[in-house]
């Protein structure tokens, strides 16, 4: 047997300490550390066994690694199916329809004759039922736990040996032997890696839904999502009814691809073609609107930027940018002022992109400066003119990336002209129905789009 002692971890951070301290020195948090008990084992009691080392060259996959879940939104941000085997950990705010998202997928997956178990530690199996007959879901292969001790779930997906395992959420399952409450790190970090190695042995895909704090991120220790292979958040306003699944880690694909669906009184619906639902309602014929392509991984898409300059109330202007990255629109205001003549330091600054998309890719310079002139002059922009390029400090316009792709979202959509970056048009493939016009500094860009 090995001793007893007991440690303080910070219920933020995960960071470890013999003695309480009020704040803790690695996040800075205060009041966030907790004693728990653990226990030091002697390095005579560990198991030697032999394990089997095979060469790289030698390993082989085939298609059948992955699994497709029917719903393309999700898939492509899982870089095309789950992969077996896989941990994937799904956060998002309360609300925002992660446990939907989920029966979802597993009503997919069993109806083609794949074997799910969904463990629910919050809910009741009747409150499970309830939510899938409101979504019209029936599957004969959709097991339902409703618990919470980690050897109990242990048991059952040894004795089931499902092809996917939802865990829903990963903050009620404890461990018995660990005497701090659910969701602290330890026993959070002790389901998660009892979970993945379940996974790994036995090719069990497996989703964890984890709660995220105040500030957004995934509750519990960072540990957790270097465990995983994929963290996915789910975002979207609580006023409207359009989500994003965004991938910030994936160790089997790209994270730069997003997945976009609507919800409905039938559960989460896919939008195939988001560029159309962000213009739905743009206003034409009004200054300071400008419609940029912007890229999410390997899908464009087109956005509104919206902008407001107003005279300023009082000695200091504001700067106030919703969607898109504060500083860089302060240096787009500063290479107005600068580059073309205009005078902004009597003048608040509003921009917004319109759909509550974030984008921080430079590609968009361009659309920003563009939007902005337009409401400082009063002078609409051509409602069939989509505007893009990266904008540098000196006024000139960079090249910029996959150029053929959003010209052709752009063309689809039926806008008529485009105003790029002059070095793209060099490689650019014709395009049939729109008008493409290199710019190659700001000044050059206001005078075509504005006038002057």
């Amino acid at each position: 047997m090995g001793k007893t002692k007991t440690k303080f971890v910070c219920q933020n951070c995960g960071y470890e300490t013999f003695k309480w301290m009020g704040k803790c020195p690695s996040c800075n948090e205060w009041n966030s550390f907790v004693e728990e008990i653990y226990e030091k084992r002697d390095k005579a009691n560990i198991i030697q066994r032999d394990v089997s080392v095979e060469k790289l060259i030698d390993v082989e996959i085939d298609e059948e690694d992955r699994i497709k879940t029917d719903m393309e939104e999700l898939d492509r941000v899982l870089g095309g199916g789950i992969v077996k085997g896989s941990l994937i950990l799904v956060g998002g705010d309360p609300g925002i329809g992660k446990s939907t998202l989920l029966i979802q997928v597993a009503n997919h997956l069993s109806n083609k004759g794949l074997k799910i178990l969904y463990v629910s530690g919050e809910e009741s199996p009747k409150q499970v039922k309830m939510r899938a007959e409101r979504l019209n879901l029936k599957s004969d292969e959709l097991y339902i736990l409703s618990e919470t001790n980690l050897d109990i779930i242990r048991n059952v997906i040894e004795k089931i040996l499902p092809n996917v395992l939802i865990i829903d959420s990963i903050q009620t399952v404890y461990n018995s032997e660990i005497a701090s409450a659910p969701g602290s790190v330890s026993q959070v970090r002790e389901a998660t890696h009892v979970l993945m190695k379940i996974a790994k042995r036995n090719g069990i895909a497996t989703f964890i839904v984890g709660h995220v704090t105040k500030e957004g991120s995934i509750a519990g220790p960072r540990v957790l999502e270097h465990m995983v292979d994929t963290v996915l958040y789910f975002e979207g306003e609580m006023y409207q009814s359009y989500r994003i699944l965004r991938a910030v880690k994936n160790r089997f694909g790209s994270t730069n691809e997003i997945g976009m669906f609507e919800m409905r009184d039938i559960g989460l619906v896919e939008v195939k073609n988001p560029s159309e639902v962000l213009l739905s309602g743009r206003p034409e014929n009004s200054s300071g609107t400008v419609v940029v392509p912007s890229m999410e991984g390997t899908r464009p898409m087109l956005v509104e930027i919206q902008s407001l300059v107003s005279a300023t109330a009082f000695g200091m202007p504001r700067r106030t940018a919703m969607g898109i990255d504060y500083n860089r629109v302060v240096l787009m205001v500063a290479v107005l002022e600068k580059k073309i003549g205009y005078n902004m330091q009597n003048s608040d600054v509003y921009i917004n992109i319109a759909g509550g998309l974030q984008t921080k890719e430079p590609a968009i310079d361009l659309g920003i400066i563009t939007s902005i002139a337009s409401s400082y002059r009063d002078i609409y922009v051509d409602p069939n003119t989509v505007i893009m390029g990266e904008v540098g400090l000196t006024g000139e316009v960079r090249r910029i990336s996959f150029i053929d792709k959003r010209i052709y979202e752009a063309s689809k959509l039926g806008f008529n002209r485009a105003i790029i970056p002059n070095i793209n048009t060099k490689d650019l493939n014709k395009i049939e129905g729109i008008d493409v016009i290199g710019v190659d500094s700001v000044e050059e860009a206001m005078e075509i789009v504005l006038g002057g």
